[in-house]
């Protein structure tokens, strides 16, 4: 079963050699084997307890009707910051939301039963999604531990969607959600050597999500495949009354489904109606089969953005294996297509976050019931403080503290960071690359190896090119590109707003013309 597809497992269900219930028993038995003993992992912070119950429902409903589609029986882990109406906790990590059983579930996880997929259990994460602390280590929360990347036990498996990208890697799910503000499904995905996408901010709802912010924030497809991962995001893609953000009428489909494009850069779209929210939504209408096209690069103009380079040399050489193999498969590469703009963007993006934490976190808080200890931001930093030995024995929270002191959002200066965040990142950032070349989509490197789990000093990240695209709320798309000392290393795919099916076919054509990805080994460390 090591590195089956959701294809395949659908192929073997319908021939019965496989059930729902037998697939979740085998993946059950994995993360036994594999996160809680053996390497250890710790990437699954809780198992689902009614998984098999929901399996044995969902065979009688195959026997019955027939599968829902392609995700009907498939086991899939979810990040722990995303609500389920069930016996599982939604705590993003952290002990002070210890007793946190959602009333409702959150639309990804209400998408991923109407789709029939069996929501396996949660993930670990960077405990409250990696912004709590100026010195965090990725991968550890107080609730959940240290997560491990399947490559090398010693090193990192980044953050902060930590235990999504390691359980994928390790295969004890079919696939897994995360989540991202900036960089927390690219960096986990890339480090983990598994393929990430981080949508257009509106495609999928954070409805019922444990928030950072709301102009960067949202969910997203982690797998082994960019087929799998197309699968998952078309279940988990569309409007919902409960996010405003996914109803602009505006949304979003590739020309290429028309046979269609204009001259200007940025305009292999075309704009569609969304169906309504009341009809069946495990119908989804965002169905990317057409996008997995092995010729998919042919004639695509792609920029090269080398400002990313640099941080490694190896990096830097696989990065340029991966561009010979853009040419080869028919991309044209104008090279070099510099985002201007991007080493202006940390400063304002981060007051963003900051003032929009304190907002979003608070709303969120206040909404859980009484068995909750904290109902707003004040409250998580008087927990941590009176339990600093079980919640900051390794770092504090510095960053809590700085949201702690932002005021509301109509301040000027909360105004003023999230204007000149859209000019850099979107207007004179991503849209001025695409347009002032030409081109259809942006290539970088995802960033570097994994690095030693330092509980010590904390996380060094060996590079990265999330930003642009985090803080514009523009698609990016990562997929294994190669290895350094044994380390994966990803490439990303980045495209103007509603571009998923575009960047999917480039991502898969990549995909299927390097074929480099190959499975973990629980190294203890590496070996040079």
């Amino acid at each position: 079963m090591t590195d089956t597809t959701i294809r395949q497992l659908q192929a073997r269900m319908a021939a019965g050699e496989l059930t729902a219930h037998s697939l979740a028993e085998l993946y059950l038995s994995r993360i036994a084997e594999l996160d809680q003993d053996g390497p250890m992992l710790n990437a699954v912070i809780e198992v689902n307890p009614d998984a098999l119950a929901i399996a044995d429902a969902l065979d009688a409903e195959r026997r019955a009707r027939g599968p829902r589609g392609p995700l009907h029986g498939i086991p899939v882990l979810i990040k722990d910051n995303i609500d389920t109406a069930d016996r599982m906790m939604t705590t993003a990590g952290s002990l002070a939301l210890a007793g946190n059983y959602a009333a409702q579930d959150s639309t990804v996880a209400r998408k991923l039963r109407e789709a029939g997929a069996v929501i396996l259990g949660k993930t670990n994460l960077s405990e409250w999604a990696n912004f709590r602390s100026t010195h965090s280590v990725s991968g550890w929360s107080s609730r959940g531990g240290q997560t491990r990347n399947p490559y090398a036990l010693d090193r990192n498996p980044c953050g902060s969607s930590s235990g999504s990208g390691a359980a994928v890697a390790a295969n004890l799910c079919a696939a897994a959600v995360g989540t991202e503000t900036d960089g927390s499904i690219i960096c986990p995905s890339q480090t983990c050597g598994i393929v990430g996408i981080k949508p257009t901010l509106g495609l999928v709802s954070r409805a019922g999500i444990i928030p950072i912010a709301h102009s960067q924030d949202t969910a997203g497809p982690m797998a082994r495949t960019v087929a799998d991962a197309a699968i998952l995001l078309a279940a988990l893609a569309g409007p919902d009354p409960r996010d405003t953000a996914t109803l602009d009428n505006g949304t979003q489909m590739n020309a290429d489904s028309a046979e269609t494009r204009d001259s200007s850069a940025s305009s292999a779209l075309v704009r569609v109606r969304l169906p309504s929210a009341s009809q069946n939504p495990s119908q989804s209408p965002f169905d990317y089969a057409g996008s997995l096209d092995r010729d998919g690069l042919r004639c695509a103009r792609i920029g090269v953005a080398r400002s990313f380079c640099g941080f490694n040399p190896r990096v830097d050489a696989v990065f340029e294996t991966s561009l010979a193999a853009l040419r080869d498969a028919g991309a044209i590469l104008v090279d070099p297509a510099a985002i201007e703009t991007a080493k202006q963007i940390d400063e304002p993006e981060f007051e963003v976050l900051l003032y929009e934490f304190r907002a979003d976190l608070d709303a969120y808080l206040a909404g859980l019931g009484p068995n909750v200890a904290v109902h707003s931001l004040a409250d998580v930093v008087a927990f941590n403080e009176a339990n600093r030995d079980a919640v900051m024995p390794h770092f504090g929270q510095e960053i809590m503290l700085l949201a702690r002191e932002r005021g509301p959002l109509t301040d000027e200066k909360y105004l003023r960071a999230l204007a000149e965040c859209r000019r850099l990142a979107r207007d004179e950032g991503i849209d001025a690359t695409l347009a002032k070349h030409g081109l259809d989509a942006i290539v970088a490197p995802s960033g570097g190896p994994a690095w030693l789990t330092d509980p010590v000093n904390g996380d060094h990240y060996g590079g990265g090119s999330s930003t642009p695209a985090a803080v514009a709320g523009y698609p990016s798309i990562t997929v294994p590109m190669g290895y350094v000392w044994g380390l994966p290393v990803g490439i990303s795919f980045v495209g103007p707003a509603w571009s998923e099916p575009a960047l999917i076919k480039y991502a898969y054509a990549f995909e299927q013309a390097t074929q480099v990805r190959r499975p973990p080994e629980f190294a203890a460390s590496v070996n040079p």
